[in-house]
């Protein structure tokens, strides 16, 4: 692994990233598990896990992570430019052009299209952290109560995160 595979990894996965969060997932998945061979899929859970729990955007927690364990600071700080670098590039030229393309049919159109286009990439993700994340019947305990809890109360992810990391401890060890 050289810094430029690094910044040319996570660039790819940046310019890519349409939708953030957790539609970046299968991208990252793909360049540093499938492709580039840097991370198992355990150790990819755990990238996921750890950039969740961290304040911030899943991709650059990501980059940052990633970089740190395969080069230390620098190879943080490269990857971490390496996945801003090109939407940073890109949100500056939609801005300049912005104002032009209000009401325009075929921008509203590409918009349009790519709303399903981002919920395909973020149950990709679901589905790619589920198979590998939840192995046992505990496991899909946990998955589900997180997931009726989040989704029928107004409660703090952080805390259904805590409580989850509570019962791990109690039915795993």
């Amino acid at each position: 692994m050289t810094f430029v595979q690094l910044f040319l990894a996570f660039a790819k996965i940046g310019l890519f990233a349409f939708g953030g969060g957790f539609a970046t997932l299968p991208l990252i998945e793909r360049e540093i598990v499938i492709g580039l061979q840097w991370f198992s899929h355990s150790e990819f859970l755990e990238l996921v896990a750890i950039s969740e729990l961290t304040p911030g955007p899943i991709a650059i927690n990501a980059a940052t992570f990633v970089g740190y364990k395969l080069g230390g600071v620098w190879g943080s700080a490269i990857a971490t430019m390496g996945v801003c670098l090109p939407s940073v590039t890109l949100i500056l030229i939609v801005a300049h052009f912005l104002h032009r393309l209000e009401g325009n049919i075929w921008a509203d159109g590409v918009v349009r299209s790519l709303r399903p286009a981002v919920v395909a990439l973020i149950a990709a993700a679901a589905y790619s952290v589920a198979g590998r994340g939840i192995t046992d019947i505990w496991g899909i305990i946990i998955a589900v109560a997180s997931f009726a809890v989040l989704r029928t109360r107004k409660i703090n992810p952080i805390l259904v995160l805590i409580t989850a990391g509570i019962a791990g401890i109690i039915v795993y060890l």
